[in-house]
């Protein structure tokens, strides 16, 4: 499976922004999949993830209620809406595939990354 992410960009403190996560291969529908963020200095850590069906989603605590993750099989893509953007939420965002758990380990194939950058 090939990722690609796209969709970041510079956005205000309380705007939006929706990433796409974009998939190749057949067994896209199988996975579940997830979005980790990298910001300066710091460790990749999780954000959210998706169960193959949607029937399961996961949240960090850091963006639990602002954000929203989908996917839509037929298109082999998987979505991260981002509400209510705050500084803190500056990173490059990367899409991963093959679990929903919280763990960077937990996940065989992942995407190159978007950077979202939120002006105060």
């Amino acid at each position: 499976v090939q990722l690609q992410a796209s969709g970041g960009g510079l956005v205000q403190a309380g705007g939006s922004l929706r990433l796409s996560c974009a998939a190749s291969g057949r067994t896209f529908s199988t996975y579940g999949m997830g979005w980790f963020r990298q910001a300066p200095g710091k460790e990749r850590e999780f954000v959210a993830s998706i169960s193959w069906n949607g029937g399961n989603r996961y949240y960090a605590d850091s963006v639990k209620d602002r954000f929203r993750v989908n996917r839509d099989n037929a298109k082999n893509t998987v979505y991260l809406q981002m509400n209510s953007l705050k500084p803190e939420d500056t990173a490059v965002y990367f899409c991963a595939a093959g679990s929903v758990g919280t763990r960077r380990y937990e996940y065989h194939y992942w995407g190159q990354g978007t950077l979202v950058t939120v002006s105060s």
